[in-house]
């Protein structure tokens, strides 16, 4: 409908918000007086679309308009439909799109009567928008709304993950009766994230209050509380899953001012607001910087400001190579995702199933465990055997049985558990033959404690049968039954303190409580601290009680010599056989800590440089001891006389096997490497201004690196399952945290073996006979073979980690990395768990950022590198898939190495992808 010009005066209040030189002239108001309307109807208005003079044309001048229809009902003010000039409906996607997001329903009926005017000053600014978008030039390099752009950005600018309807609104409805039982019905900004959903953390709660007042803001709304229909009315904004109403939610949110433009000084305040949601400190450091960066890539003209075209234009720049490569794949990656999906079947037959795929993936394992089962049960039953045909057992029964057939179980078990701790013999073996094929020695640690478990039940039977059956019988026996006895024992005995007084009982006596002592402090609970004892007692936990109760097991061996001598039952000195299970494992074991300590003293390491990461991780390097050789993926014992002379400590080879100098990254988690850091911190002088580290040696390089105060000795290498990664055409290394530390090694060499092969290649294109010139003699060495047993062609590195400066630990690998892998051999990727998922609102300008400068400058915001990183936690089984379809018909190592939590996921998607693609997926985990 076509009003007259004085009516639209006389209704000024409604187009008020339509101000300036921008102001666009328009037929009428959208309706009269509310409160006198009928309970619905339809209501139409033009708007006029500007031309390129200021002054606004008349409502009946020949120019282009719009013309918009609402229905206008009680509950409800929605988009009927726009028409462009003479009748025709508005065929412009974007143009549609943002009308459909500017329908607003309301279920509060009163309040939407008291709130309509506001409601349609609020439509009529939105529409006035709209009207000018059909003729507005495009900014120069607009990215147009093409179908794949759009699906990459309706991934973007998510406030809240749950958004399932009147669900989600009920959740957020019961969160607000229960946080406004005693506010009077209203809802404080400091309490909004949590009502809506957002997570607890302060930084978090920052985001929210912002969004809080971006909200209140749109709607006139003062005094830092809302009541429930309010809270409806930001709902329904923040749950709308159109892009189009995100972007100018979030606008509005870095538009502190509201006048519709963004400044340099309202880009860096969201900046640290971002980066304080998303625990990323350093960016908040620098804040000023990418705020600049920001105003010269979406304020060219140097305008002063951005407006809204100009982010959504950063937003929809189009999906990413990686959504492009899954498209090229679709068809082969339904295909996998069919065979990989669980059919239905006969539960025997699933049965049958898991059990065939469990023996294919754990061969080595069960008939390792098969035949130590066997043995044990062998003995015991020969035992058991043997003594119920003596005359002992006429007094002592079937208890006497059970106490020896334990007993020789325990004798082989206490021989077998000092053999997955020689460490040098299985490194001998791993290195030298080809028994590890057949033996898993990966799993020597996890054995060790299965033969601890069996140790303790042993334990348990032999004294229980002893102590409640075997002793009672014989104190009450009548003199008949005992007289057969007193060649064993002598005279009947009359009390308990007869059998505990003896070298039998003060031995087992001994030998039970150092055992319970070991293995309690021995637990995950005691050994990494995590139980919290009041002090003196919290020395109890840590590595260092749980290494010094180990060595009580000198006392315990001795102790069962002399209890396996002073038997009761045998006399004869060749059936006392405790002596001989332990001989040659003793020895074997007291060899290996003999020529740790041989090998250590000759071996004296210079320390080169000492540097302190973000995250209290301590880096040291040393000289490499003359003949000192080690493969990536094997690990070192550390000792420092400084902190403690006796202790020695595993970490993870961080240097190359033809770098020059051996290097550990040492992460301060206990005690021990507590008292390290700071015995070098009192050793080091200051890093120099702009170097990374909190600590420097480098000044002791040269004549001078003898003088340096702290001696520290280094025994090894040892072997470790990451080791074996050059078997396996393709390598997927993961690490979370300081469990990179092995796949950095890796990841060197793989990077040294490229640039030796490219020179032997180079050479031999040059007419050379040999090796190139510039290799090392060292390269030279071992040139001639590491072709051949360089069998790795791909390697995809996967590090977690939660913050953001332990990306500092290794930046030079990762440049280097980026630098010289040129034929892509190497896929780097940087997970950082604390910032929020990809798409979600929180980091959504950390995202925009991150493109940005790498696009610029080729560095990462994040991670500080040329690697980009990637946000919150990956998508293991998207991993195993893309090199599935990647690589068919390969065999794939998977080494990791960390926390336990992701390693069940791990090891079932190899299984998974193994038995049901033709990609064999083999799971490797450090266990050291």
């Amino acid at each position: 409908m076509q009003n007259s010009e004085n009516n639209q005066n006389h209704h000024h209040s409604d187009t008020e918000i339509i101000g300036g030189n921008d102001r666009t002239s328009y037929s009428g108001p959208l309706s009269g007086p509310l409160n006198k309307r009928p309970a619905g109807g339809r209501k139409s208005a033009r708007f006029n679309i500007p031309g390129d003079s200021a002054a606004p044309a008349p409502a009946n001048s020949g120019d282009d308009y719009v013309e918009i229809t609402l229905d206008v009902r009680e509950d409800s003010v929605a988009v009927h439909s726009v028409k462009a000039a003479g009748g025709g409906e508005v065929e412009d996607p974007e143009l549609a799109l943002l009308a459909r997001g500017l329908e607003k329903r309301s279920s509060f009926g009163s309040s939407v009567v008291r709130n309509a005017s506001s409601r349609i000053r609020q439509v009529s600014q939105e529409l006035k928008r709209l009207a000018s978008l059909t003729r507005r030039p495009q900014p120069a390099g607009r990215f147009d709304r093409t179908k794949s752009a759009a699906a990459h950005a309706l991934k973007g600018l998510k406030f809240i993950s749950k958004t399932d309807g009147a669900a989600a609104w009920q959740g957020v409805e019961k969160r607000f009766d229960d946080i406004t039982k005693d506010t009077n019905g209203l809802l404080p900004r400091s309490r909004f994230g949590e009502c809506i959903g957002m997570n607890k953390e302060k930084e978090s709660n920052d985001f929210a209050g912002e969004l809080f007042d971006a909200l209140a803001r749109r709607r006139s709304i003062s005094g830092g509380a809302i009541n429930k229909a309010q809270l409806r009315e930001f709902w329904d904004q923040v749950a709308d899953q159109s892009f189009d109403t995100r972007l100018q939610t979030f606008f509005d949110m870095v538009d502190k001012d509201a006048d519709g433009r963004i400044t340099e000084e309202e880009v860096r305040e969201i900046i640290t607001i971002s980066a304080s949601a998303n625990k990323l400190s350093n960016i908040q450091k620098q804040a000023d910087e990418y705020a600049r960066l920001i105003m010269e890539e979406l304020d060219p003209n140097e305008m002063g400001y951005i407006m809204i075209e100009n982010l959504e234009m950063l937003l929809l720049q189009g999906p990413s190579q990686s959504v492009r490569g899954e498209r090229e794949s679709r068809n082969l990656s339904k295909m996998l995702s069919e065979k990989l999906k669980a059919n239905e079947e006969h539960v025997i037959k699933r049965w049958y199933r898991d059990g065939r795929y469990f023996l294919l993936d754990n061969w080595q394992r069960v008939w390792v465990m098969a035949l130590w089962i066997g043995v044990m049960a062998v003995l015991f039953t020969w035992k058991y055997i043997q003594y119920k045909d003596r005359e002992v057992f006429e007094v002592m029964g079937h208890c006497v049985c059970m106490a020896k057939g334990a007993a020789e179980t325990l004798k082989l078990n206490m021989a077998l558990v000092l053999l997955p701790v020689c460490r040098n013999t299985i490194t001998w073996l791993r290195n030298k033959t080809r028994l590890g094929v057949a033996v898993p020695f990966d799993d020597n640690l996890n054995f060790h404690k299965v033969i601890a478990i069996a140790i303790a039940m042993g334990v348990g039977i032999h004294g229980i049968s002893h102590l409640a059956c075997d002793f009672p019988r014989l104190l009450s026996a009548t003199p008949d039954e005992y007289e057969g006895m007193e060649r064993f024992f002598g005279e009947q005995p009359t009390s308990y303190w007869f059998f505990i007084k003896g070298w039998e009982g003060v031995t087992g006596i001994v030998m039970v409580v150092l055992m319970a002592i070991a293995f309690t402090l021995a637990s995950p609970w005691f050994r990494r601290g995590k139980i919290n004892l009041p002090k003196p007692l919290n020395k109890l936990t840590g590595f260092n009680a749980f290494w010094y109760s180990h060595h009580l097991f000198v006392i315990v061996y001795a102790s069962l010599i002399i209890h396996g001598i002073k038997l009761y039952l045998t006399k004869e000195w060749y059936k006392k056989t405790t002596w001989m299970y332990l001989a040659v494992p003793l020895t074997l074991y007291a060899c290996e800590r003999l020529i740790r300590a041989f090998r250590s003293s000759i071996k004296a390491v210079k320390i080169l440089k000492v540097a302190v990461y973000p995250g209290n991780v301590l880096t040291l390097h040393m000289s490499k001891p003359q003949g000192f050789k080690y493969k990536s993926g094997q690990y070192i014992f550390v000792n420092c006389a400084a902190v403690s002379p006796f202790e020695w400590h595993p970490f993870s080879i961080t240097s190359a096997p033809r770098d020059d100098y051996v290097s550990v990254h040492i992460r301060t988690l206990g005690d021990w490497t507590r008292q390290l850091k700071e015995v070098f911190s009192k050793a080091c002088q200051p890093p120099p201004t702009g170097k990374s580290g909190l600590l420097r040696a480098d000044y002791l390089q040269g004549e001078n690196s003898s003088n340096f105060p702290i001696k520290v000795l280094i025994d090894g290498p040892y072997g470790a399952p990451t080791q074996d990664y050059k078997c396996y055409d393709v390598v997927l290394l993961v690490g979370l945290g300081i469990g990179a530390t092995p796949m950095i090694s890796v990841v060197k060499d793989i990077v040294n073996n490229m640039k030796e092969i490219d020179s032997e290649d180079k050479a031999l294109e040059e007419g050379g006979a040999g090796p190139s010139p510039f290799a090392t003699s060292k390269q030279s060495a071992g040139s001639g073979s590491g072709r051949h047993n360089f069998k790795t062609r791909r390697a995809y590195f996967y590090w977690v980690t939660r913050e953001q400066g332990s990306f500092d630990w290794f930046k030079g690998v990762m440049n280097e990395v980026s630098e010289m892998d040129h034929k892509g051999v190497i896929e780097m990727h940087n997970y950082c768990t604390s910032v929020y998922e990809e798409g979600d609102a929180r980091s959504a300008l950390i995202t925009m950022l991150q493109s940005l400068n790498h696009a610029k400058n080729g560095v990462d915001v994040v991670s500080g590198t040329r690697v980009k990183s990637h946000f919150a936690k990956p998508n293991w089984r998207t991993v195993y898939k893309r090199i599935a379809l990647n690589h068919p018909n390969s065999r794939v190592g998977v080494f990791y190495c960390g926390a336990p939590p992701p390693v069940k996921e791990l090891r079932q998607l190899a299984s998974d992808f193994s038995h049901r693609t033709n990609t064999k997926f083999e799971f490797h985990k450090e266990n050291f």
